[in-house]
């Protein structure tokens, strides 16, 4: 068995070549031991599991445009700079040595600060026990040296796992040869260590906006503003607690 990477491992997920077989979705509830969901019958498309959520880690999503379909299979971004970290009170969500980001269940305590701060809308919390669920990118099988069982699935390479430096260029080929073939809507989505979350840990190529996906086009930490607002929040107790002084002294 191969020894496990310590180099920041990702996903890049290239949706020209998904077809949608949900082979991903199966796989990771198998291995995971994620509980079944998606029996509703939505009457407005073969999706039949709808989006991310604490039963649903990886998401095919179908979507029918005027003149094409468009497949994905969607999984959380384990942002460089991931808010859910920031806002979680108990240290039930961890960076990992592979520089994933994962929810330790058992330290969880259901209080959902994590739900809001995703910009992705990723996070959810079972109905069952109220305790959040996500995608962990199968951190015990990198732990064994394996690759995600989402990965491992796939028969059509769509969903590919390895050194996020190493997908970043593959990906960046992949683009330019589309482009050349003439498939210039073909784009890059959550690469770029620039954008508002400082880059994802599992990056998309695109053939359309990334609002059809039904993607935030400019993702943005929400716990960016959160040092200087723990730094009002200190002053403000601090002139509070100068003003409640000097009352008591004026009193005296």
């Amino acid at each position: 068995m191969a020894e496990p990477s310590t180099r920041r491992m990702g996903f890049f997920t290239d949706t020209t070549v998904c077809i949608g077989c949900k082979a991903c979705e199966v796989a990771c509830k198998e291995w995971n031991d994620v509980p079944d969901d998606g029996f509703v019958f939505r009457a407005t498309s073969y999706d039949n599991t709808g989006a991310l959520g604490a039963d649903t880690w990886r998401h095919v999503a179908f979507i029918e445009t005027g003149d094409r379909w468009l497949m994905s299979s969607d999984v959380c971004k384990h942002c460089t700079n991931a808010a859910c970290l920031d806002v979680c009170p108990t240290g039930a969500l961890f960076r990992t040595e592979f520089d994933t980001v994962v929810v330790q269940a058992d330290v969880c305590n259901g209080c959902g600060y994590c739900v809001p701060a995703c910009p992705y809308g990723v996070i959810d919390r079972r109905e069952r026990d109220g305790r959040a669920f996500k995608c962990t990118m199968c951190y015990d099988r990198q732990l064994g040296g394996l690759e995600p069982a989402c990965a491992k699935a796939c028969p059509t390479q769509s969903i590919q796992f390895g050194p996020l430096d190493e997908l970043r260029v593959r990906a960046q080929e992949r683009v330019e040869r589309l482009h050349a073939e003439g498939n210039t809507d073909a784009r890059l989505y959550g690469d770029s260590p620039d954008d508002g979350v400082g880059g994802a840990g599992a990056f998309f190529l695109l053939q359309d906006e990334p609002e059809a996906y039904g993607l935030p086009p400019d993702p943005v930490v929400t716990t960016k503003d959160l040092p200087q607002m723990w730094r009002w929040a200190g002053g403000a107790a601090l002139a509070m607690t100068g003003a409640v002084a000097a009352c008591f002294l004026r009193r005296r």
